[in-house]
């Protein structure tokens, strides 16, 4: 997937306004990333197949969870969390552990208006939300089975998962299932075809 590609699929999909955000962010996501290590240098080329658009995949995925808010793991960059609130009008709350990311989310939330956005400074492990959230993602932060086990008391048996895991996606699945109860299948990358997104529903500990 090329660059015009990966926008005319957000554009197609979210329409032209929800891209002009995606566009924004992107930028502030560029001049941020100049200051603190956001994102690798290396990608600033190619923002939207491995970033934007990578994260933007994700919210198809989830159409079909219910009330409730998307929680977003160790959000670092905004990826997907800034992402998923652009694309989505549900509350968003992101758990981000280090000072620098936490300053960098909130005033991101606060340029691009997303009044439906919540950034907690915490380690999940030590989070716990007001209601289980409807929707849990994670991109780069833990192998499956460490983070259904540090973040499964912020969820209920409803709450859908969608978690990008790379090439180790079906193998992690694997490991977890010995684990953990629940219905796990992975969904194949529209940016990264080598990489899969494990998508769970029904979690909860053998």
């Amino acid at each position: 997937m090329s660059e015009e590609q990966a926008r005319e699929w957000v554009r197609a999909t979210f329409g032209v306004s929800r891209e002009t955000q995606l566009e924004r962010f992107a930028a502030i996501l560029t001049e941020a990333s100049a200051k603190q290590n956001l994102i690798s240098a290396s990608t600033l080329d190619t923002m939207w197949t491995r970033h934007i658009t990578d994260s933007a995949q994700l919210v198809p995925l989830a159409s079909n969870a219910g009330e409730g808010a998307w929680l977003d793991i160790g959000s670092g960059a905004g990826l997907p969390g800034i992402v998923a609130a652009i694309l989505s009008d549900r509350p968003v709350v992101l758990v981000e552990p280090r000072v620098r990311r936490v300053e960098f989310l909130r005033e991101a939330a606060l340029l691009l208006g997303l009044t439906h956005v919540s950034v907690e400074h915490a380690k999940v492990e030590a989070f716990t939300p007001s209601q289980p959230a409807a929707i849990v993602s994670a991109r780069a932060v833990a192998e499956l089975s460490k983070l259904l086990a540090a973040s499964v008391h912020c969820t209920s048996l409803s709450t859908l998962w969608v978690l990008p895991k790379g090439r180790q996606a079906e193998t992690e699945v694997a490991a977890a299932r010995r684990k953990w109860h629940g219905s796990f299948h992975v969904e194949p990358s529209m940016t990264q075809p080598e990489s899969g997104i494990v998508v769970a529903i029904g979690v909860r500990p053998r």
